[in-house]
């Protein structure tokens, strides 16, 4: 199999989301809100939010162990393990290594990936640059978060957004038909104000100020995203 026509196959796809549902009329409950207002702005009607034995590194495992099991494939042979996620269980040890400790894959290289929305996007185009590169043979791609966990939950114009869970795909390399065809990644950060968690970096550390501020959960300009989005 040479480079030039190795292609990245997905074989294996899993999810888990967590067991609580919060619907529209649940958050009407406890803000100024109602399920038209929502429904009518986002299209959104419910929203999994994670309990308290539930996290990021978890839902990337079981969204993992779904993914083998379609492909019937063997977690030891795992070359590579990306999880791509904004909300890691830490800020180290990655949450790849999670998963690939719990999963057994013994030989596989393992890193969080950080791109916010498009993070599964990127995750699966390092997976396949992987693959067609001749370097790995088989590469599991997870896009986790647990984004309940840094939202502001007095705040009706970003909480409504926002749930949680994880998705997974293996890929295998093949020579057939199947499998990524083409890429292209692109970014624009002059925008990064407009979506941001301020606090919990080196920019601007935890302080009993930055918690009082609420600077630790999502900051959201909701006109200028949708504006820069569309």
């Amino acid at each position: 199999m040479t480079r030039a026509t190795r292609r990245a196959e997905i074989i294996g796809w899993g999810m888990c989301v967590p067991q609580q549902v919060v619907t529209n009329d649940d958050l009407a409950k406890t803000m100024d809100t109602s399920d038209e207002w929502i429904r009518s702005r986002t299209g959104i009607e419910q929203r999994h939010i994670a309990g308290p034995q539930e996290s990021t590194t978890q839902m990337a495992i079981e969204a993992a162990r779904a993914a083998l099991r379609v492909a019937d494939a063997d977690p030891r042979e795992i070359d590579l393990v990306i999880v791509a996620t904004a909300t890691p269980n830490h800020a180290f040890p990655s949450s790849a290594c999670g998963v690939q400790n719990a999963l057994g894959s013994t030989r596989a290289g393992a890193f969080d990936l950080s791109a916010g929305c498009s993070g599964f996007v990127y995750g699966l185009i390092m997976g396949h640059q992987a693959i067609a590169s001749g370097e790995h043979n088989l590469v599991l791609v997870i896009g986790s978060e647990t984004l309940s966990r840094v939202v502001n939950w007095e705040d009706r114009s970003t909480c409504v957004l926002f749930g949680d869970g994880a998705g997974a795909v293996l890929l295998r390399a093949s020579e057939g038909p199947a499998g990524v065809l083409a890429t292209h990644l692109g970014s624009d950060g002059s925008g990064a104000g407009m979506l941001i968690i301020p606090a919990g970096g080196s920019a601007l550390p935890a302080s009993e100020e930055t918690v009082s501020k609420k600077l630790h959960t999502i900051q959201m300009n909701g006109q200028e995203v949708f504006r820069f989005a569309t």
